[in-house]
């Protein structure tokens, strides 16, 4: 029991001892993070540590941090700063310098700044960067320092590079922030710029503005070509959709045109062949009745052939066979008293003959005279068409004018106002109109019959105008 007590009484001081060797180890041990530097000095000398850790003993070592971290402060001489040229001005900077990460330069840094304040090292570091910026200053001209920042930034690093080297240090970047006068020779400086930009600014805006203008131009030069060329396309869609209405319209119009002059020609042979036929069968009729005519007339010539035949026989039955007798009772007479009394008989037998010719020369002319009757009579049976329809349209002419005055046999009553304008009025004017009618029938009837009244009268022929037919044989030898 005693044993196992003293035990873990030991080890208990074991574990105690251990931790408290622990915590000590744990106090000395430093560690440096990445932004600063340990800078240890003690029995070992000098000691730089950067990024890593070490002991450090009590009482024998001791421990600085030096920041590595970027400086940024404002380089602002309070007095003014005189160019090249001699005017003064007046500049804000900013400066960023932080502590080198060589050893060299850190133990340099630590050397000049450890035992430092912040504002204190920055203070000395101003100061060394404002001298370097009046000469910088001093050595350009305010164009170039306004118009130039980065050459002004270039020469102050390079310029301040060995001083800030001799300090552990290292300019990161070096920005004017302002630069002012008291004499606005900045602000007339500008001017001829400000003029100039001015210049060019409206240069560059009429140029834009004839630019503008000229673009619009030509984009309304080819919006008009577009709409002009789209019209023209329009037109000339709207001119093909016409011409093609237009020909469909005609060869519809042409359709129908074909087919009605197909339906009028079909109607045209169809009135033609009722036509035709009506005219075959007036024709037909007239044929007949021309036939009927000439079998009239036929019959007329042989009744007067007949006619002239019994006239002839009549005649030489009546004249021709007595005076025949008779001439040969006076011829034997007259032989029998030629014997008895031929110087009496020659005489009266002169006498006797001459009595004998005159009364053969009576028949003779009595018969041709009849002959020329019955002669003239069947010329005229010939004409008879003519003559017949002459006569018919005369015969005919009465009853036309009754039928056109038969409405006014109708009216019951008639009152004839006069004005007593002359002849012109009252029961006159209604005879004249009666009148008037009446001469309109010839017209009706030249209408009807397509002949003209005074070509149909020429037609007539007048009795006796032709030439008398030659005596008959027979009766020449009669006469003889």
């Amino acid at each position: 029991m005693f044993d196992q007590m003293t035990v873990t009484v030991y080890v208990g001081l074991a574990v105690l001892t251990l931790l408290f060797i622990m915590a000590v180890l744990a106090k000395l041990f430093r560690k440096a993070g990445p932004h600063e530097a340990l800078i240890i000095y003690g029995l070992r000398g000098t000691r730089i540590v950067k990024g890593g850790g070490t002991i450090i003993y009590p009482m024998i070592e001791q421990c600085r941090e030096l920041s590595l971290e970027l400086m940024s402060f404002d380089v602002a001489p309070q007095q003014s700063l005189y160019t090249k040229q001699g005017v003064a001005v007046t500049i804000e900077a900013v400066a960023q310098i932080k502590v080198k990460s060589d050893p060299e330069s850190i133990r340099t840094a630590s050397e000049q700044f450890l035992t430092k304040r912040p504002e204190q090292r920055e203070g000395l570091i101003r100061l060394v960067m404002e001298g370097h910026l009046r000469g910088i200053i001093g050595q350009l001209t305010v164009e170039q320092i306004v118009k130039e920042p980065e050459m002004v930034a270039d020469r102050m690093r390079s310029t301040c590079a060995d001083d800030m080297n001799k300090m552990g240090l290292e300019v990161i970047s070096f920005t004017l922030k302002e630069v002012r006068d008291k004499n606005e020779y900045i602000t007339n400086m500008g001017r001829p710029d400000i003029a100039r930009i001015k210049r060019d600014a409206e240069v560059a805006a009429a140029e834009a503005d004839r630019d503008i203008a000229i673009k619009r131009a030509e984009s309304q030069r080819a919006a008009a070509v577009a709409k002009a060329q789209a019209d023209q396309e329009r037109v000339a869609a709207e001119t093909a959709s016409l011409t093609k209405q237009a020909e469909a319209e005609r060869d519809l119009d042409i359709k129908k045109a074909e087919y009605l002059e197909s339906t009028k020609r079909a109607q045209a042979q169809a009135d033609k062949a009722y036509e035709i036929e009506t005219n075959v069968q007036q024709q037909q009729v007239i044929l007949q009745a021309v036939r009927v005519q000439q079998a009239e007339r036929e019959a007329q010539v042989k009744v007067q052939d007949a006619e002239i035949a019994r006239r002839e026989r009549e005649l030489i039955a009546t004249v021709l066979k007595p005076a025949e007798i008779e001439r040969q009772r006076i011829e034997t007479l007259a032989d029998a008293e030629r014997q008895r009394l031929i110087k009496e008989a020659e005489g009266r037998a002169s006498a006797t003959r001459t009595q004998g010719e005159a009364e053969a020369e009576i028949i003779f002319k009595k018969g041709e005279s009849e002959a020329k009757a019955m002669n003239i009579k069947a010329e005229a049976f010939q004409e008879y068409n003519q003559a017949a329809v002459f006569d018919k349209l005369i015969s005919g002419m009465p009853e036309v004018v009754r039928a056109l005055a038969e409405p006014l046999s109708r009216i019951d009553k008639v009152t004839i106002v006069s004005t007593g304008n002359g002849d012109a009025a009252g029961a006159y004017k209604l005879t004249g109109d009666v009148t008037k009618i009446a001469a309109q029938v010839p017209a009706l009837f030249e209408a009807l019959s397509g002949m003209q009244m005074s070509d149909l009268l020429s037609k007539v022929r007048i009795i006796g105008d032709k030439a008398p037919k030659p005596v008959p044989p027979s009766l020449s030898t009669s006469n003889s």
